[in-house]
């Protein structure tokens, strides 16, 4: 959800969150908001900027009244939760006596019993804000009086507060540093030379520096110009594990796109062939990043639930045809916010697999937490090291996608993708379900699919043409059977996403039952059409597209190069490479993207950060 920056050291606080909340906008963008910590002569204070909407409006505050000089401070840019997106609402929260500025990620549970304690026990203290952080702001101040220290502070106010949050405050009466905590809800630590960094993630201070400290559960931390101190919030100390971030400030930027969404599309060659660097032995054998089970282990496995939301559910329903056609396993695909609320039927055998491109998703997270309190083993697949659900999972697999700014994932689902279908391959070299050398001719396969999708881009012509005769369109359908129903599915889903326009994606044998009826002349439907060698599913497709389109359908066709007999029935048809059914999907959704991402550009819509969206969903 909400982007939060926090700094100690010797340049202008002002320039390196501002810097840092620019990165992180993707996080959120209902308002911004900035505190400093200003030393003026021994007139220790704190000065505050805020403004409701995207950065850009507290950038123009900030100009017309600059801020005071400082070299301590805090940022945050907002995903509201509690109250509306203006200016009283926007972070930070100021304490009673305009000591404390805390910001805020996160939904802290008990906050109505809070604030009426708050307000009972003195009048003085009413609060202004609709926000649950001002509760937290009010009772860190009142701490505070107590004469105890800002980390003191901090640990006994966390003691108080049920929920998911991460808590970033600064004290006007110690200039010299920011103290943080986080539970269930993401935080790291930017490590420097005589300055060091918060962020809600890496992307927040990148710029300066690329050694980073991972903080576990339940903790606080403490960061001055020149140290890093970790406690539990019992005030125990704590270690954090230091890591190095293996993507630079360019890797952030639009290097000449007009959206980063467009970058990110363009970039999936390279990260899908990155997310296949180093998977084999010099043997020749499947090799994953961070295997701690055991092949005996994995043997015994009898059933695999995958959970994940959004996105990342599609690539689990993909997975669940690569591993139950390699593996012979059974496998149940969950959105992760439906699972543990079902009383799910888990055991020792079970193995979960939980996709999530942040590794901080609420719904997620709780999900595993569920899971292995059951005793079932949880394999996360994730592209964010060191995030809280692969350090609580058994296994993880990294995507290596990079970072990805824009809210719609891209890259992000195509690397999934290529970590279901590894996992699929590890599983049936471990299980013994396929020859050795049957699972090197996939993984020869899924080599080659870099090329594929760089052919795919390579011909995007006729897919921006289509979105421009399409401007205007209300609604728009997209088909598809065995792995290109998920990718219909998905289809769908970004062109909600990003154009706010009616989209569903169907699975194309249940036309007949229900969703003909939305079939009208000149309704665009996505077709995507399994490849020529699996006979059966593609004649079924072909009837569901002359269906449709005796109907009045617009039918836009993907299909494989070669494949003459879907030419009569396509009005429009765009060619993608032939590659096995199973792993059309990593073709085929290219230009899915590339068509939600051009029409909602012709739309006027900003599609990095589409309405009421934010990148990473840290509350339930």
């Amino acid at each position: 959800m909400c982007g939060i920056v926090g700094y100690v050291g010797t340049r202008q606080a002002q320039d390196v969150v501002v810097d840092g909340l620019r990165r992180l906008e993707y996080r959120g963008y209902d308002s911004a908001g900035i505190a400093l910590v200003v030393d003026g002569d021994g007139d220790v204070r704190i000065a505050v900027a805020k403004k409701a909407g995207k950065l850009a409006n507290l950038e123009k505050v900030i100009a017309d009244t600059p801020l005071p000089a400082s070299t301590t401070g805090i940022g945050h840019t907002r995903w509201a939760t509690h109250g509306a997106p203006n200016d009283v609402n926007a972070h930070p929260h100021l304490g009673f006596g305009r000591r404390v500025a805390l910001v805020h990620n996160g939904i802290i549970e008990n906050f109505a019993e809070l604030r009426e304690r708050i307000e009972a026990d003195s009048e003085q203290l009413g609060l202004v804000s609709e926000t649950d952080t001002e509760v937290a702001a009010q009772l860190l101040e009142l701490q505070l009086a107590s004469d105890v220290d800002l980390t003191e502070a901090m640990q006994r106010v966390c003691g108080q507060l049920d929920g998911a949050f991460t808590l970033v405050a600064v004290d006007a009466h110690d200039p010299t540093r920011v103290v943080a905590a986080r539970r269930n809800s993401p935080l790291v630590v930017g490590i420097g030379d005589g300055e060091n960094f918060l962020g809600s993630d890496v992307a927040a201070f990148i710029e300066h520096t690329r050694e980073a400290l991972e903080l576990g559960q339940d903790q606080v931390v403490t960061i001055t110009a020149d140290s890093v101190s970790i406690t539990d919030f019992h005030g125990v100390p704590q270690e954090g594990r230091r890591y190095h971030v293996d993507w630079d400030l360019s890797a952030a930027e639009k290097e000449g796109h007009d959206w980063f969404m467009r970058k990110e599309i363009y970039e999936q060659p390279r990260a899908v062939a990155d997310s296949l660097l180093g998977r084999r032995t010099a043997e020749g054998l499947l090799h994953l990043d961070e295997m701690r089970l055991s092949d005996q282990e994995l043997r015994d496995i009898d059933k695999i639930i995958i959970i994940a939301c959004g996105t990342s559910f599609y690539a689990g329903m993909v997975a669940k045809y690569a591993i139950e056609h390699w593996c012979r396993v059974p496998v149940e695909v969950e959105l992760a916010s439906e699972f543990r609320y079902r009383d799910p039927i888990l055991d020792y055998s079970t193995l979960v697999v939980a996709i999530s491109q942040s590794g901080e998703t609420a719904d997620t997270l709780q999900a595993i937490r569920h899971a292995r309190t059951q005793r079932s083993k949880v394999l996360a697949i994730c592209n964010t090291n060191g995030s809280t659900i692969p350090r609580e999972s058994d296994a993880v697999i990294y995507t290596h996608a990079g970072p990805e700014i824009g809210v719609a994932s891209t890259k992000g689902f195509l690397t999934q993708l290529v970590a279901c279908y590894l996992l699929a391959l590890y599983l049936a070299q471990v299980k013994g379900t396929r020859f050795g050398d049957e699972i090197t001719q996939v993984v020869h396969e899924l080599e080659a699919i870099p090329g594929h999708i760089e052919s795919v881009l390579a011909d995007d012509a006729v897919v921006l043409e289509l979105a421009q005769s399409l401007v205007g369109a209300t609604s728009v359908l997209f088909l598809g059977r065995h792995a290109g129903y998920p990718v219909a599915l998905e289809g769908a889903l970004k062109l909600k996403e990003l154009a706010y326009l009616h989209a569903e994606g169907f699975a194309a044998g249940e036309l007949k039952h229900g969703p003909i009826a939305l079939i009208e002349s000149g309704l665009p439907v996505f077709c995507v059409v399994p490849p020529r060698g699996r006979d059966q599913l593609h004649d079924k497709m072909l009837s569901g597209i002359q269906e449709v389109r005796a109907r009045g359908a617009r039918t836009i066709c993907l299909a494989e190069e070669g494949d003459d007999k879907i030419t009569p029935y396509a009005d429009v048809l765009i060619r993608l490479p032939a590659v096995p059914v199973l792993l059309q999907p990593l073709v085929a959704v290219v230009p899915l993207q590339l068509f939600a991402c051009e029409l909602a550009s012709l739309m006027g819509h900003d599609v990095d950060q589409p309405r009421n969206l934010a990148k990473s969903v840290t509350v339930e």
